[in-house]
Formats: C-alpha cells, sequence, structure tokens
C-alpha cells in the first residue's frame, strides 16, 4: 500500500474515523489515538517492538476497537532535514505496517519530538527518569500525531 501525505490521508478517511499515531523506536512503539474530529491527540499506550505481523496484529486490534482508519507514522529526519537511514527504516516499516493492517498511512516529521516531551516531563510534570521512561513514547507520539493534525487542517 502506497504511503499518502497528511492532507490526502485525512481527506480519504471516513468520517468519524480516527487516526493512530505511532513513534516507533528500536524498543518500544508509542501510540497515541485522535479523536474523531481530527482535531486533538492523545496519548493511547505503547507497544513493545517486535516480529512486523505480531505488532501489525496488535495495531489493527486497537484500530478496531477504537474506530481508526489510517496511520500517522513518526518520520526520524535529521536535524538538517536530511533522509538518512532511520527515515528509511521508518518509511520501509511504515509501508510494511500499513500492508499488513490494510490501513492507510502517513509519515511525519518526528524530530524532536521526544526531547520535547522529556522537557515538560521535566519541567511541567516533574516526573522522576523511571517515571518519565514509562510515559515518553506515548507522550512523543501525540505530540507528533498533533503536530500532523494541526499541519493538514
Amino acid at each position: 500500500m502506497p504511503l499518502f501525505n497528511i492532507g490526502a490521508l485525512r481527506s480519504a478517511l471516513p468520517r468519524g474515523q480516527r487516526l493512530i499515531g505511532l513513534d516507533p523506536g528500536s524498543k518500544t512503539i508509542g501510540l497515541a489515538l485522535s479523536d474523531v474530529l481530527l482535531m486533538l491527540a492523545t496519548p493511547y499506550g505503547s507497544l513493545t517492538r517486535g516480529k512486523l505481523r505480531v505488532n501489525a496484529a496488535e495495531v489493527l486490534a486497537i484500530a478496531r476497537k477504537e474506530g481508526a482508519g489510517g496511520l500517522v507514522v513518526g518520520l526520524p529526519l535529521g536535524m538538517d532535514g536530511s533522509f538518512g537511514p532511520a527515515a528509511q527504516a521508518a518509511k520501509d516499516w511504515a509501508m510494511a505496517l500499513s500492508e499488513a493492517t490494510g490501513l492507510a498511512a502517513a509519515l511525519w516529521d518526528e524530530r524532536l519530538s521526544s526531547a520535547a516531551v522529556n522537557r515538560m516531563l521535566v519541567g511541567e510534570a516533574d516526573l522522576s527518569r523511571a517515571k518519565r521512561a514509562q510515559s515518553v513514547d506515548r507522550a512523543a507520539a501525540a505530540y507528533m500525531l498533533q503536530a500532523a493534525l494541526d499541519a493538514s487542517r
């Protein structure tokens, strides 16, 4: 299944369906979920990164449960906007996940999402390192998905 740009994905989404934001890391995948109006992203949870078929089944189960019709996957571009090996890996994973789930997907620049979330969790929420580690993946997914929703309005 080809990857969409965020505007095309949003336009193709049936009315009332949500988007799932995914922040794929090497060990965990942060998850966020939009509301049905595609205005607000909320942290949802995280999955242990594993075999694609297992992660695809988990994502598809969430999509069915929550009424989601598309995926927005974080794209780790270089600080200068360059498309390096990590970005290529994320693109390949997003395409394979889209194919395995049958859900349309778009990529969105996730530069500094984890850093911004960590700063917020330290400064505003005053969370310890251990507690931050538990919530940073899903919060980074929500931060990235919110940016995509805002840009595609």
